[in-house]
């Protein structure tokens, strides 16, 4: 069976996704000229849908009816940022590929091949393209999130590449990609007050720091670095740095034994941002991507009522 195909059950887009529960599959990549950037993450039971929040409020809900394909594109350019959410009559699933829409996600010959077909918000503009992933060496640790296992993370491919080709906006670059997968049996929010997680790619290694708050047993952190041969080994945890305030002034921060350089925001909203910066060790800095995330806020009345501005719902 090809490599990263249905034969690792763990790699399956058709898990069981129980109500209230989520699953999501992560993609970020970044040009070797580091002139463009991009996030791809496609949600089954969309964690941040007010959509979806609100349909819990009301009883038991299906996650598969709360489906989107999140994808942006960053950098010099024409830039894009769509997230339509989607009902079940939209979701197709088999264990080797995922369908929502008009948008794609599949295992084909070894290689992780993504069709993207959406319309960019809140202007309307079209977005349509192909990313295919060489994933290097593939890795099959779970990590629980929190003491009761309730959320669960998994590095998939650290050290991959992407080739990006795009059609609307016109655009094609190559460069260094990491994929993950997350999967909760509960809302996130119910688990978690927020987190800071970054990865930093290395020629022959990718660092990862993943730091959260969780409702229930405080704070819990993972640092862990995965290598080309095929290896991961737990690291120390580096100092953290606070990063410059944003518009929507979510704190952010981010581990790294040198203070980050060329910071640039890529998402400022107003419960998350993602930012782009070197960081690492001494003489051993590369492009690293990092998040923060409050989930309080997100929880607020306030925000909710803003996203849909952002991120419709197609019936």
């Amino acid at each position: 069976m090809a490599r990263g195909g249905p034969a690792d059950p763990r790699l399956r887009f058709d898990g069981d996704v129980p109500p209230g529960g989520y699953a999501w599959w992560y993609v970020d990549a970044t040009s070797d000229d580091g002139r463009h950037a991009l996030t791809i993450i496609a949600f089954v039971g969309s964690v941040f849908s007010p959509y979806h929040a609100w349909a819990r409020q009301r009883g038991a809900v299906n996650p598969l009816d709360h489906v989107a394909v999140n994808a942006i594109l960053y950098g010099s350019g024409p830039g894009r940022w769509a997230m339509t959410e989607r009902g079940a009559g939209a979701l197709a699933r088999a264990p080797d590929r995922l369908t929502i829409g008009p948008s794609g996600v599949a295992w084909v010959d070894g290689k992780l091949v993504i069709d993207i077909d959406e319309w960019a918000f809140p202007l309307p503009r079209r977005m349509a393209g192909r990313v295919v992933i060489d994933p290097g060496p593939l890795f099959h640790a779970v990590h629980a999130l929190d003491a009761r296992g309730l959320h669960r993370w998994r590095p998939v491919a650290p050290l991959a590449r992407a080739t990006v080709s795009f059609d609307n906006p016109r655009l094609g670059w190559s460069g260094l990609a990491y994929v993950d997968m997350n999967a909760g049996d509960e809302p996130i929010e119910n688990g978690f007050r927020g987190w800071t997680w970054s990865r930093t790619a290395g020629t022959d290694e990718t660092t990862i720091f993943y730091d959260v708050e969780t409702r229930r047993d405080g704070g819990r952190g993972l640092a862990l670095s995965y290598r080309a041969d095929g290896t991961v080994e737990r690291i120390a945890q580096e100092p953290v740095h606070q990063l410059p305030g944003t518009l929507w002034r979510v704190g952010r921060a981010m581990r790294s034994a040198t203070a980050p350089t060329d910071i640039h925001t890529f998402e400022d909203t107003p419960f998350y941002t993602r930012t782009g910066c070197r960081a690492g060790l001494p003489g051993r800095t590369g492009p690293t991507v990092c998040e923060s995330v409050d989930l309080d806020r997100f929880a607020s009345n306030w925000v909710r009522m803003l996203l849909p501005f952002r991120m419709p719902r197609r019936r």
